[in-house]
């Protein structure tokens, strides 16, 4: 039974990560909670550092020695995905608020840190200055989701983002810094910390330009099939990370964030390919670091920490960050409500606790050292404060994030908006019904006409190609939920529907359905490379454009106890064709192929009602 418990783990880790993610995502609370909070319960079962020790005869300090070593390099994974995400184009005016937060935010929320520590967990002035550094990087493995889930305002939305990719790296390398002065305090001058950040920052973006060249030069001329881009990007990602370490501790996640940044604002080779593979491969490493990091921590040891942790997280979120942002911020022109809502949204996440975790153990082991023994007298602390401080960050940025954003009037409460690619005169019609119920439409188009007339019904609407990559980063779609293709061509509605995919989410990307030949060499496009088929399976472009040719009108109707559907099929015939419902919560049902719907009392339902004189030979059957 003990040789197989190593196998277990390894099986067991990634189950429970999946189990995590998923019921998070049902019960739409942020992931990491549910992580750690399997990993709390795997601990007190089976520990990492115990399983790693059964596998070389009982060394207990083997746990440490493998594991840190996989976290690390597992952390460089995130970061460098994290830079692919980066864009200069989409941070806009937001870049001078990012610089501040980085450069002034930063080294406040780094000394109001120490502060805290010092004077409620009575932490000496070397720990706290180290914890400091350590909590003073926000999660992005954390703060992605939560946007996710929110769909803030965009500007808001990218300076959280960058904030918390760029503060990662800088946060390890100033916990390093510390570290080297609590160690060897006798023989570190000022002189040689700032050689030792001149030499990290120099490394960090000579290697990851470097790297850079070399991956677009690879792909460019096409030296690397296709199948192996995912693969080889993460070796050299990791070869980068490892040699920049060797010339400079901690300089690793420097580099490969800056490589990252450099792949994702290049235009000579698209990366999207490598981006998504990079995603997937993010989501398995932070369920599995969490949880077994996770298990490495007593709860005992959280007990030790005693009741002032709790005013020690909530002086964190509540003065420290808002205090912070907004010294760091000040004389910038930046709306109350955004800084506001920056300033309270700060959550830690894998950094800070890989970080804490591995200089905990450091900082034990040098307890007999030189240096005064007070200075380390709750070195063991370190790790369990940090997890604290993310259980307590993510737990009141992951449930009043949402509410705050929507009361800053930032997010739309119930994002039911929907971006159409396509403007042509049903589709407008439809846009209107939709805008009437305070649903938020967005109209893409490339016909400046199209476009025009949207204008001038009242819609929003943009000139260009749904597909451009300008277009996708210009858009602000707080408040929109799904995304509807919908223009004359098909193959540009499957494109667009693979595209916005990675925006919506299957579930919540459609497109209209063809009639072109389904079989033989003639067979249509896979239905993984389609969105939903919307309204109906044998209902396209063309049927709905020569419908409202012949004077089809969209109508939106109240249903109520008396007025239901049996009466509305009665009123408008058989070749109404239901659309939408919109339910009493402002909550859209979508008519699609695969899910047709009875719309209830209390719904509105929007619905084509064809022309008096052809309702009966014009219309599809099944569609009412």
């Amino acid at each position: 039974m003990q040789e197989q418990l190593f196998p277990f783990f390894l099986v067991l880790v990634p189950l429970l990560g999946v189990v995590a993610q998923w019921l998070a995502w049902r019960l739409q609370i942020p992931s990491i909670l549910l992580l750690l909070g399997f990993g709390l319960c795997l601990g007190i079962w089976i520990s990492p550092d115990e399983v790693f020790a059964q596998l070389v005869d009982g060394d207990e300090t083997a746990g440490p020695k493998l594991l840190f070593p996989i976290v690390s390099l597992s952390v460089a994974v995130i970061l460098f995905e994290g830079g692919l995400t980066l864009r200069w184009s989409q941070l806009g005016d937001g870049a001078g608020v990012v610089l501040r937060l980085i450069a002034i935010s930063s080294l406040v929320t780094w000394g109001l840190t120490a502060v805290l520590s010092r004077y409620l967990l009575g932490f000496s002035w070397q720990l706290a200055s180290l914890l400091g550094a350590i909590l003073m990087v926000t999660g992005p493995t954390v703060v992605g989701p939560l946007l996710r889930q929110i769909r803030p305002d965009r500007r808001v939305s990218q300076i959280l983002q960058w904030e918390g990719i760029l503060i990662d790296p800088i946060g390890a390398v100033a916990a390093v810094l510390t570290f080297e002065i609590i160690a060897h305090s006798a023989s570190v001058s000022w002189m040689e910390v700032s050689w030792i950040v001149l030499q990290t920052l120099a490394i960090g973006v000579l290697l990851g330009c470097l790297a850079a060249c070399l991956l677009v030069v690879t792909l460019r001329n096409y030296w690397i099939p296709d199948f192996l881009h995912g693969v080889f990007f993460l070796v050299v990602a990791l070869a980068t990370f490892w040699s920049s370490n060797q010339m400079r501790e901690e300089s690793g996640l420097v580099t490969v964030t800056i490589l990252g940044i450099c792949l994702a604002n290049q235009r000579y080779v698209s990366v999207e390919h490598v981006l998504e593979f990079k995603e997937h491969l993010r989501v398995l490493l932070i369920s599995c670091l969490f949880i077994v990091l996770g298990s490495r921590l007593q709860l005992s040891a959280l007990a030790e920490i005693g009741w002032l942790g709790i005013p020690f997280v909530l002086l964190l979120v509540f003065l420290v960050r808002p205090l912070s942002v907004y010294l760091g911020t000040l004389g910038n022109r930046w709306p109350a409500k955004e800084r506001l809502f920056v300033g309270l949204v700060a959550p830690r996440g894998i950094v800070a606790a890989s970080v804490a975790s591995v200089f905990g153990l450091k900082l034990v082991g040098l307890d007999s050292g030189a240096a005064p023994p007070e200075i380390f007298a709750k070195a063991d602390l370190l790790a369990p404060v940090t997890f604290l401080v993310i259980l307590g960050t993510v737990t009141m940025c992951g449930l009043g994030a949402g509410p705050l954003a929507r009361k800053l009037e930032l997010a739309d409460a119930n994002p039911q908006g929907v971006l159409f690619a396509g403007a042509s005169r049903w589709v407008r019609e439809i846009a209107q019904a939709l805008q009437k119920y305070d649903i938020r439409v967005l109209l893409v188009d490339t016909n400046y006409g199209n476009v025009t007339a949207a204008r001038m019904a009242g819609l929003s609407a943009k000139c260009g190609n749904v597909l451009s990559e300008h277009v996708q980063e210009e858009q602000d779609l707080a408040g929109i939920g799904s995304f509807f293709a919908v223009t004359p061509s098909d193959e540009v509605n499957t494109l667009a529907a693979m595209e916005y995919t990675h925006v919506f989410s299957r579930a919540h990307v459609y497109q209209l359905a063809t009639k072109g030949k389904s079989h033989g060499r003639w067979h249509s496009v896979p239905e993984n490379r389609r969105g939903r088929l919307l309204f109906q399976a044998d209902l396209d472009y063309q049927d709905l454009d020569r419908f409202f040719e012949q004077g089809a009108v969209v109508k939106a109707t109240a249903l109520t106890e008396s007025f239901t559907m049996k009466e509305f099929r009665q009123r408008h015939g058989d070749g109404a064709m239901v659309l939408f419902a919109v339910d009493a919560d402002r909550r859209l049902k979508i008519r699609t192929a695969q899910g047709p719907f009875e719309p209830l009392p209390g719904d509105n339902v929007i619905a084509i009602i064809p022309a008096a004189d052809d309702s009966a030979t014009e219309s599809p059957e099944g569609l009412s």
